[in-house]
């Protein structure tokens, strides 16, 4: 738990509304130094309301390129073991897969939480969701994928593909993007 840290992510009419964020508003003056990524919307898997006016898929990539995945969800309480029994392995497969260059979380208690992948390829990524990869336990994620599908962790959830397009600072004195 890092509970001095933020996550925010939001969309922008356009990179000048942004910029206006970090120079002229309270928050985004405090977070103008921090880092942050610009990113493209690519594709999204599932649904959230928040979100419902975000096409299935508003792109097209190339499997080489770097991603960042982000999943939204809205944990059903009672599902909490079941989840933390399969999301656990994951976290750990997708922590230490060499094609993630950085994976993290948040939560927004009691049961809305994000995680935040960078990885070096679309192809790395989807190896690693479809259990194809050479790690040890490669089908971690598939077989929790299964297990989702047979009963529902979550209210709501979406999975969406980002084309990342700018890094600004540094998370711990470096940077993340491939």
């Amino acid at each position: 738990m890092q509970l001095r840290r933020l996550a925010m992510f939001a969309e922008w009419d356009d990179e000048s509304a942004l910029e206006r964020f970090l120079a002229d508003d309270a928050l985004g003056r405090r977070l103008a130094d921090g880092w942050h990524v610009r990113l493209q919307y690519l594709r999204r898997y599932g649904g959230v309301a928040a979100l419902a006016g975000l096409p299935v898929r508003a792109g097209r990539w190339d499997p080489e390129e770097p991603m960042v995945a982000v999943t939204l969800a809205r944990l059903k309480l009672p599902e909490l073991p079941r989840f933390l029994k399969w999301g656990r392995p994951v976290e750990r497969l997708v922590a230490s897969h060499p094609g993630t260059t950085f994976a993290t979380a948040a939560m927004r208690p009691p049961h809305t939480f994000s995680t935040f992948t960078i990885w070096r390829s679309v192809r790395e990524m989807t190896d690693m969701v479809h259990g194809r990869s050479a790690v040890p336990q490669a089908d971690t994620h598939a077989v929790a994928m299964v297990e989702q599908r047979r009963r529902d962790f979550h209210h709501e959830s979406a999975f969406m593909r980002f084309r990342p397009l700018s890094e600004h600072g540094t998370w711990e004195g470096r940077r993340l993007l491939p």
